[in-house]
């Protein structure tokens, strides 16, 4: 198992976790819990697949990716009563698996031919989409149009990714690079405060 992958699973609980969250929170019932759990872990990359012409996306081609957001949304069901102590690993959980997802998705748009402006934008999108679903479907203003920095530290880490491509770093230094530089972006933002300026 390759540490992208392993990275990318890490990713997909995390990102399931806080799906299944909102959905609890909303007073949803397991099934609702499950769609919201899922759309967050799969989402991105599933648009990102289908919008590249990559059929069937990558998480019918290898189903882990489907039992693994049931099996976490299953499990928060159960125990959210307890989850609240372990949000804030989840931030962290949260970051790593958005680092991954953006350089996964960064990739495959630069396989795909894409120019570096579409590579950056599959990138983000493979980051931000399924939180947007699962906001959308909790009736919420997407986390990514109100605070925090997020989906600037995706462009920040696609942009990077295509830049280090361009240079012909090699793939185990270039995809790395990339992908720390989100997680770090999204943990210094998680740990002070860090947003965007808003209109006043």
């Amino acid at each position: 198992m390759s540490l992208l992958y392993l990275l990318d699973l890490i990713g997909t609980v995390a990102f399931a976790a806080s799906g299944a969250l909102a959905g609890v929170r909303r007073e949803m019932d397991l099934f609702g819990v499950w769609v919201l759990g899922m759309v967050t872990a799969i989402g991105g990359g599933t648009l990102r697949d289908l919008l590249l012409g990559d059929l069937p996306p990558f998480c019918l081609r290898n189903e882990i990716y489907l039992w693994l957001p049931v099996a976490v949304a299953s499990l928060v069901f159960i125990t959210h009563r307890r989850l609240p102590k372990i949000e804030r690993p989840l931030l962290y959980l949260d970051a790593i698996g958005l680092g991954t997802f953006v350089v996964i998705g960064t990739g495959k748009a630069i396989a795909f031919q894409t120019g570096p402006l579409g590579a950056v934008l599959m990138g983000v999108m493979t980051g931000t989409a399924g939180g947007v679903f699962r906001d959308i479907l909790s009736n919420e203003v997407p986390l990514i149009m109100r605070r925090e920095i997020y989906a600037s530290a995706c462009i920040f880490g696609g942009a990077l990714l295509v830049m280090l491509q361009k240079l012909q770093l090699p793939d185990n230094l270039s995809l790395p690079s990339a992908a720390a530089s989100v997680i770090i972006l999204r943990l210094l933002s998680i740990n002070y405060n860090w947003s965007l300026p808003k209109a006043n």
